[in-house]
């Protein structure tokens, strides 16, 4: 797996990409070329060190997971293999091999669909004050990081700038439709049960995740952007999982823990990585990727 970070892409003949936090989007007639680079953020900012094989992991979980899944719902990937792109992507190929999806276009459903399996995060906080997450109540006497007795689908409103918001089911209804409502949760909630059953088998605990959705042409419900990805989900190993407190992980946490150190008020631009955290978070995205995919 080649080693050189890559912060952001330029693929001359095409148009300038939309970027996001990670990604770079460009359009390429009716279809997109989606190119996972290895920035990475935390609250809110993108941070000025890249992540070694970040880009190529989230590229390998999504493909996996958009190809496992595919039976639950439709998904955007028409191939992450440079070999099968068009013709005029091929002179990019040392950019785009590994970290690249050509995906079909949909009109996108402005809803995270957020499903929680365990209690940790924000919805920890919030079970401390009223006894629910999001306000779905829940039974008394979990702790921290406990099992849900269920998963539940507790949506958000994709904002541009700033932290998604956490919304009711009937808020989500006004907004898209009730019948739309309910497809996107029956489904987020059949994704996450049966990818959270093949985790825990392969030594991870998915303690919630987040999904994005578009429709087609036809109105039909697509799976979208990216799939149980460390960026998207929490991920824990199983044979260290203890309740009663925060638990190791194999997402991002480590950065976040380290900014919490430095002093930064997160309102200006953040300090770099120091050498050590940047290999310890490449070690942990490398990881995940092998126990999910490797059988």
């Amino acid at each position: 797996m080649n080693s050189q970070i890559v912060l952001q892409t330029e693929l001359p003949g095409l148009r300038s990409p939309r970027r996001g936090k990670v990604r770079d989007i460009y359009e390429l007639g009716d279809q997109l070329v989606i190119v996972s680079t290895d920035r990475i953020s935390a609250f809110d900012w993108v941070l000025p060190n890249g992540i070694p094989h970040k880009g190529q992991i989230l590229t390998q979980l999504s493909a996996f997971w958009f190809r496992k899944l595919s039976h639950l719902v439709r998904n955007h990937l028409l191939t992450s293999r440079v070999d099968e792109f068009p013709q005029a992507l091929h002179q990019h190929r040392g950019v785009l091999e590994g970290r690249s999806m050509v995906v079909k276009r949909a009109k996108v459903v402005p809803i995270e669909c957020v499903v929680r399996g365990y209690l940790a995060g924000s919805g920890w906080k919030e079970y401390q004050k009223a006894g629910s997450v999001c306000g779905i109540a829940l039974p008394k006497g979990l702790r921290q990081c406990s099992p849900l007795p269920r998963p539940i689908f507790t949506p958000a409103t994709k904002e541009k700038t700033g932290h998604d918001l956490n919304v009711s089911e009937a808020e989500v209804a006004d907004r898209i439709g009730s019948n739309l409502t309910k497809k996107l949760r029956d489904i987020s909630l059949k994704i996450y049960t049966e990818a959270a059953n093949y985790a825990l088998a392969h030594g991870i605990i998915i303690a919630d995740t987040k999904f994005e959705f578009g429709l087609d042409e036809t109105e039909t419900i697509i799976w979208i952007d990216e799939a149980l990805t460390p960026d998207s989900s929490r991920f824990w190993p199983k044979d260290q999982y203890q309740p009663g407190r925060d638990q190791p992980s194999f997402d991002k946490q480590v950065v976040r823990n380290y900014l919490e150190t430095t002093g930064w008020d997160k309102q200006s631009p953040p300090p770099p990585l120091p050498d050590d955290i940047v290999q310890t978070t490449s070690e942990k995205y490398l990881e995940v990727g092998k126990l999910l995919t490797e059988t």
